[in-house]
């Protein structure tokens, strides 16, 4: 590179971290921080409690069949909606991001009530009138009968119930063209009823109008008689016309029908203080790895700090480009991509270094050293790649948002360590900076003997997960739940209290939460206030009735609340039994490809079996730390084991991939566990420097987070100490012995 290019690198570099910075944290257009959407946890948005209509109490069994399709269904405002339960037949809903609850209310409509209904056409009576188009271009139809005289006329063909699956698609049509189309699936009862609707449609020449929430949907007509409970309705302009369709069939098919009760914009769960003191701390963080690299690899420590401001501005201005809501669990995800980007550049610097202390110049070391570094660079950020996506397609709700945000991230990085970097350091090199003590070199250090100790490290993590264990059948035993499962897991109380005053988040935070914690002994208190008013509802773990009084008291002596104010209500958990088999299929799924791939990659399925072993063990290591120390299970928790499961293979790849370059050239007579225990030492001070930094960001919103970031940030440094452990001292202890121990038949 001459030094005109040089120059001109570094300008369009500075301009591009300053323009993005600039739009990121002063803009208004598209890519500013301060449109990227936030999740209920950190911005609020609308609040919705449907009421089950009837007098009749709805059954366990509907009631969940009813919160799973709305799930389904408010997942289209935002992967991070919650649905859950309150009381015996109420429903409560919570977007984030939501301005305007009035327009989700009409799109959502009243759940429940559609209706399939034939239109008689031989016989001259008619059910309904076509009374030309309304203003969006839609049919306007008029029903001449009521839904119940059409019911006892025998004219309701089905109702939503009777549908199993509503979904928009495509095929093509007799001329050939694609065209855009529901499909549905009826269930056996609906099935049979459809059946003779249609065959007697087709003889009469009737159509079948979709009737929800007082309104025709859609009016296709019958050109075959469907009996096999699968159909295809045509006629939609776009794709986006027969989502619309199929979403609404979805929402209409519940098995009860609700009604609005009542409907809010709440403010964020966290308040403005976490959001801030989480901004700052990352601030920190950032700014402390970029002096830790610096100080410790001179001038590649501050290409690489260059580069990762590029990935954390070109990250923000992404989120929002890409529409991601951002949650705890999204953080985590940008957390561990960061600590890849620093990852890659350890490893390739720490080449470098091993190059130049060969007698490489600086030039060639460069150069050899990015080619050495890359496939452990590749195989790391495949794996964690291959989770990620596994865990987009698979998850719901805060897994997708976790793996949006680490597939992103991932490949952003990969982007900026290998060519980002690469172009500042042959920059600063063409500028005149070409002495090897600033790019240092690779210094011969004792070898540390880890193969010697390996029955000591495996006991080790043996003892404190079999501890864990033996921590949970003790609280089990004594009447508790194994972890302390927060109200995420187990649902628990919300209480509304309505304020005499209009108190701002941080003071209800400071104020009144210790008050609610005493009462509970728990942490973790969830607070949510209802914009442009004086209610405020609480979350808690579930209260009993001596605990509910004693909460009354403490808001009337201390904040003078009447009791007629302050309603409480039993709730559901936010995390359900689908989410959490979500979790553990997504988490199985990625693990067994992570295995295929490593085995594929390096040729033997030894190094696969002992990553994922591994990864089992940093599981486990955490598991079991959450069950001594108590520490709340809660929608973190997933988070954080998630965030382990991209993370702590990493480092082991790394290892694998020094020890496979070694048995290339191992000579005959050199023994196999001075070869492993070399291999595991060059890569000792990338395992130590990669865990660290990422160590200090989260360390950074522990020491400066609110009660709720600290819950999360706290298990996640357990892990992360624990995945840098499991790799140097038990990864390649597993492969030793699975090497040793399970030799491969040699040909003859």
């Amino acid at each position: 590179m001459k030094k005109r290019t040089a120059v001109i690198v570094l300008i369009v570099l500075a301009l591009l971290i300053g323009g993005l910075g600039y739009l990121v944290i002063w803009g208004d257009s598209a890519g500013a921080a301060k449109n990227i959407k936030l999740g209920l946890d950190l911005r609020g948005g609308a609040s919705i409690t449907y009421q089950v209509v009837g007098e009749e109490k709805p059954s366990k069994t509907d009631m969940e069949d009813t919160i799973g399709k709305l799930k389904q269904r408010v997942e289209h405002y935002s992967t991070e909606s919650q649905v859950y339960q309150e009381g015996d037949d109420r429903i409560n809903i919570d977007i984030p991001g939501i301005n305007d609850k009035e327009t989700v209310l009409k799109e959502l409509g009243r759940p429940g009530s559609l209706y399939f209904i034939k239109q008689y056409g031989s016989d001259g009576s008619e059910n309904y009138t076509a009374n030309g188009f309304k203003a969006d271009g839609t049919p306007d139809y008029t029903l001449n009968k009521t839904i119940e005289e059409l019911e006892a006329d025998g004219s309701i063909v089905c109702t939503g119930s009777d549908v199993k699956t509503a979904e928009a698609g495509s095929q093509k049509n007799n001329m050939g063209n694609t065209e855009s189309v529901v499909q549905l699936t009826l269930n056996e009862s609906g099935t049979k009823k459809f059946a003779e609707a249609t065959a007697e449609a087709v003889v009469n020449n009737d159509t079948i109008m979709i009737y929800y929430d007082g309104e025709a949907a859609s009016v296709p007509r019958v050109n075959a008689a469907i009996t096999d409970g699968n159909a295809v309705i045509t006629g939609m302009d776009d794709i986006e016309e027969a989502e619309k369709l199929a979403s609404t069939i979805r929402i209409g098919g519940l098995k009860v029908e609700l009604e609005e009760l009542r409907s809010n914009l709440v403010g964020a769960q966290l308040g403005q203080e976490a959001i801030s003191k989480s901004l700052v701390a990352g601030a920190i963080g950032l700014g402390v790895v970029i002096v830790f690299m610096i100080v410790v690899y001179f001038v590649p420590g501050f290409a690489a700090s260059l580069a990762l401001l590029l990935y954390t501005v070109l990250m923000l201005v992404l989120l929002e480009q890409f529409d991601i809501t951002l949650t705890l669990p999204g953080i985590a995800g940008i957390i561990l991509s960061i600590g890849m980007a620093v990852d890659a550049n350890v490893i390739t610097f720490a080449r470098i270094r091993e190059e130049i202390a060969t007698g490489k110049t600086v030039k060639s070391a460069m150069q050899i050293g990015y080619q050495k570094a890359l496939s452990a660079i590749i195989d790391g950020n495949v794996t964690t790649l291959i989770a990620g996506i596994v865990l987009l397609i698979f998850g719901s709700g805060s897994i997708r948002g976790f793996a949006q945000t680490l597939i992103l991230g991932i490949v952003l990085s990969m982007i900026t360590a290998l060519f980002v970097t690469k172009f500042i350091m042959q920059a600063l090199f063409a500028l005149g900076i070409q002495n090897e003590k600033w790019y240092g070199s690779a210094k011969e250090r004792k070898q540390i003997d880890f193969l010697s100790k390996k029955h000591i490290f495996i006991g080790i993590s043996a003892a404190v997960i079999v501890a864990g264990f033996i921590g949970m059948a003790i609280h089990g035993a004594k009447g508790d739940h194994a972890l302390n499962f927060s109200l995420e897991f187990l649902g628990g109380t919300s209480t509304n209290v309505n304020f005499n005053e209009n108190m701002e988040l941080a003071d209800i935070e400071s104020k009144v939460v210790p008050y609610i914690e005493k009462i509970t002994g728990d942490g973790n208190v969830q607070v949510t206030k209802v914009n442009n008013s004086n209610e405020v509802i609480f979350k808690t773990r579930t209260l009993n009735v001596s605990e509910r009084e004693e909460f009354n008291k403490a808001m009337e002596d201390n904040f003078g609340v009447a009791e007629e104010n302050i309603q409480a209500e039993t709730i559901s958990a936010t995390i359900g039994n689908e989410m959490k088999k979500d979790a553990v299929i997504s988490i199985i799924v990625a693990i067994a490809l992570m295995l295929v791939y490593i085995w594929f990659r390096f040729s033997d399925l030894r190094f696969g079996a002992s990553s994922v072993i591994c990864l089992m063990h940093d599981v486990l290591v955490v598991l079991a730390f959450y069950a001594i120390a108590r520490v709340s299970v809660g929608s973190s928790f997933i988070a954080c084991m998630l965030t382990l499961v991209g993370y702590s293979i990493n480092a082991t790849i790394v290892i694998f991939d020094r020890i496979r370059e070694a048995l290339r050239n191992m000579r005959k007579n050199e023994d196999l566990a001075e070869v492993v225990n070399k291999c595991v030492n060059q890569t000792l001070s990338r395992s130590i420097f990669t865990s660290l930094t990422t160590f200090i960001m989260v360390a950074a919103l522990y020491i400066n987070g609110v009660s709720s970031i600290k819950e999360f940030a706290l298990p996640l440094m357990m892990g992360i100490i624990c995945g840098a452990y499991s790799s140097v001292c038990i990864a390649s202890a597993l492969w030793y012995i699975f090497k040793t121990k399970i030799v491969k038949k040699e040909a003859k």
